[in-house]
């Protein structure tokens, strides 16, 4: 096979799965704190912007009486589910996902108990008008239990032009170098131009695999705007440390963040 049809043949949902995801743990950071808050586990989620649905399918596999609603706008991602991530389900799991090529703003789904939006996805929503439209449309979904839960990620890194590299092991392929580039930044906007790329080690490589145009919210901007949406309560969860100074992957509720050069954290904000 030529590098050029190597290049054609991987399959960049798959890498991204590898190199990004980690459904397990989002789906363990969940359910832990709606069971803390209520006492209960939660049954039904609403992945919005959910891509490839691989969330909604960790959701389901957790108890078999889950349900999982995955939203986006991408028929690409969403045929990718159904073909790939939904097929490592039994009929009975794929029976409680119901995948919706529509937009967050304006769909119709059964009220979920959890509302996702993860991998900084709602920030492809510019401008606070569109983002409190987000929030606004999410709290009148959700019943007074409900819980809407996003993640962040910020730091003096996040402003700054480049690459970055990580090597990613592929247990049922080739390893390879998963890049994330940080192409432009517009200080008075916020809008960032940012691309991930996948390398390998014959050379060959998917370039700009995936692209996104997004803004680069702050945490009190967010916290402002779930405030003017009517939610009642909202919680920010930090990353610890482990012994070697590396990042644990264990989130806390905190009142206040540390002032790290990079940082992710999730936020929860509940009617």
């Amino acid at each position: 096979m030529s590098r050029q049809e190597r290049e054609v043949d991987r399959d960049r949902f798959r890498l991204y799965r590898l190199a990004v995801q980690n459904p397990v743990a989002e789906i363990d950071f969940v359910d832990r704190i709606f069971h803390q808050r209520h006492g209960r586990p939660a049954r039904v989620l609403r992945e919005d912007f959910c891509g490839t649905a691989a969330v909604c399918a960790e959701w389901v596999r957790r108890r078999p009486d889950n349900h999982a609603w995955g939203v986006d706008l991408d028929p690409e991602a969403l045929g990718w589910g159904r073909t790939d991530a939904l097929q490592t389900l039994n009929t009975d799991e794929r029976a409680r996902v119901t995948l919706i090529e529509g937009d967050v703003l304006s769909v119709e789904t059964p009220t979920p108990e959890i509302v996702l939006a993860l991998n900084f996805s709602y920030w492809l929503l510019h401008t606070r008008t569109a983002l409190l439209a987000y929030f606004e449309r999410v709290r009148e979904t959700l019943p007074e239990t409900g819980f809407l839960v996003l993640d962040a990620h910020g730091g003096p890194e996040s402003l700054r032009l480049g690459n970055e590299a990580r090597r990613i092991c592929d247990p049922a392929g080739e390893d390879f170098d998963y890049v994330w580039e940080r192409a432009d930044h517009d200080p008075i906007s916020g809008r960032q131009v940012c691309h991930i790329h996948f390398r390998f080690d014959d050379g060959s490589s998917l370039e700009r695999a995936f692209s996104y145009d997004w803004r680069l919210w702050t945490l009190p901007e967010i916290r402002d705007l779930l405030d003017a949406a009517g939610f009642s309560r909202v919680q920010f969860y930090w990353q610890g440390w482990d012994a070697h100074d590396e990042p644990d992957g264990h989130f806390v509720p905190v009142e206040r963040g540390e002032p790290d050069e990079a940082w992710i954290a999730y936020i929860s904000a509940e009617p």
